[in-house]
């Protein structure tokens, strides 16, 4: 980390000053995914080019030291563990592409921070985030009722119009069983990035409108995220919803909203055959005595968790490697001569964030995460009461979006790393943001 001089209270520079936009700008282009990366990666080289160039100056930087050294540390914990795993990794040349790439995470943290560190910029990056949410939840609900995404029909007609093909295959549209949204029908992430940002739209909606306002907004979103179909985006909005009701409603007002969610929660049910048909599979989890009953209510992945059992116990300390699993996957499948309850093709990620931190990096990357968590916390036990009511919506999207106790997504790969280490840095700046202009 550079030696960051001593920061005055003066506006952030001009040369910075398109960061909120930059962030703003890589969350809406997450449905199309290789244009976010190009955003991404070009925003952090820019910013290190221009935090050189102001330290070679000996101008002022515009990031305290205390907002550098923990967007630095969380990036520490993220990244060494895939640099300690990849020598004996089981693909290393992957494995060492991957510690290379990621380094562009750690401007792309610096400049996150930088967007927030100033009051304006808070203000545009969170109220932005806010209406991105909405949009999206009001074009899923568009489709709820009308069977069409208006913003996935718009970007697969440009697609069609300039490349001749649209997103998703025949096949791929035929084959969905839940709401894509604008991430379409072969991109079904739109329930888990939806209830990862959920607690800046939740922000918003109550500090703008009070309670009604956060009703509204919750019951909508919450609409949308069933019908997106992933059970683990429920689990992790319904942590929103208790942390983020508790104190826009207070405990009876939660209650009460509560009870009436769940008689909507019964409306939704018999209304939607899709929703009816991912609880009927979450149900034969508690079939008793019915192994494989378990496995497909959990779509294979407790054949995953199995798998990667296997490789913890034969890769104890680092692991097989960064996105290593799908290499190691074949010699641990415990069923190879069965088709996987997923489908087809191999296992690519353990879909759990412990199973994933221990079978490709290790007990020394699980380690190092903890550490990380322990940075957090301590980080926010040491903030006083205005800052942790300024970074509390981006910690609590970090917070649920890492939620142990939950399948996740692949955290070292690009999508998913790249939106967790995005709520880390919006989280680090939001917390030691300046409180005046």
């Amino acid at each position: 980390m550079p030696n960051w001089p001593a920061e005055r209270d003066t506006a952030r520079p001009r040369a910075f000053a398109w960061t909120p936009y930059w962030v703003l700008a890589f969350v809406a282009l997450w449905p199309l995914p290789g244009l976010a990366e190009g955003v991404l990666a070009i925003g952090a080289l820019a910013v290190l080019v221009q935090l050189a160039v102001t330290l070679g100056k000996a101008r002022m930087l515009p990031l305290d030291r205390w907002a550098a050294g923990l967007a630095t540390a969380l990036f520490s914990v993220y990244w060494l563990p895939e640099l300690l795993s990849a020598p004996d990794a089981l693909d290393r040349g992957r494995a060492w592409k991957e510690v290379a790439a990621d380094l562009r995470y750690l401007p792309f943290l610096w400049g996150v921070a930088i967007a927030l560190h100033a009051p304006a910029g808070r203000r545009l990056v969170f109220s932005g985030l806010a209406a991105i949410v909405a949009l999206w939840t009001m074009d899923a609900l568009l489709q709820a009722a009308s069977g069409t995404s208006p913003l996935f029909w718009s970007l697969d007609a440009l697609k069609r119009a300039t490349a001749g093909a649209g997103f998703c295959t025949a096949a791929e549209i035929a084959a969905v069983d839940r709401l894509g949204g604008v991430f379409g029908p072969c991109n079904l992430k739109l329930g888990l990035v939806l209830a990862s940002l959920s607690p800046f739209a939740l922000h918003a909606a109550a500090q703008r409108f009070g309670a009604p306002g956060w009703c509204v907004a919750a019951l909508a979103l919450g609409i949308a995220i069933l019908l997106g179909g992933a059970r683990a985006a429920w689990i992790a909005y319904a942590l929103v919803l208790l942390f983020s009701g508790w104190r826009a409603l207070g405990g009876r007002k939660l209650l009460a909203f509560a009870a009436a969610g769940l008689v909507g929660l019964v409306v939704l049910y018999a209304a939607s055959p899709q929703l009816q048909q991912r609880a009927e599979r979450t149900a034969l989890a508690f079939q008793s005595g019915q192994g494989a009953g378990i496995d497909g209510a959990l779509s294979g992945r407790g054949r995953i968790w199995t798998g990667a059992a296997c490789m913890i116990e034969a890769h104890p300390f680092n692991g097989v490697g960064a996105r290593g699993f799908r290499v190691a996957w074949p010699a641990c499948d415990p069923a190879p001569g069965q088709a996987p309850a997923w489908g087809g093709g191999e296992a690519y990620h353990a879909h759990q964030l412990l199973l994933e931190l221990l079978s490709e990096t290790g007990a020394i990357g699980l380690l190092l995460w903890l550490a990380g968590a322990w940075i957090v916390w301590r980080s926010w036990r040491r903030a006083d009461a205005v800052a942790r009511d300024r970074a509390r919506p981006a910690l609590l999207a970090l917070a649920v979006t890492v939620f142990p106790l939950n399948t996740h997504l692949a955290f070292y790969s690009t999508f998913w790393g790249g939106l967790a280490l995005l709520l880390a840095g919006l989280y680090a700046g939001a917390l030691h943001g300046r409180e005046r202009p």
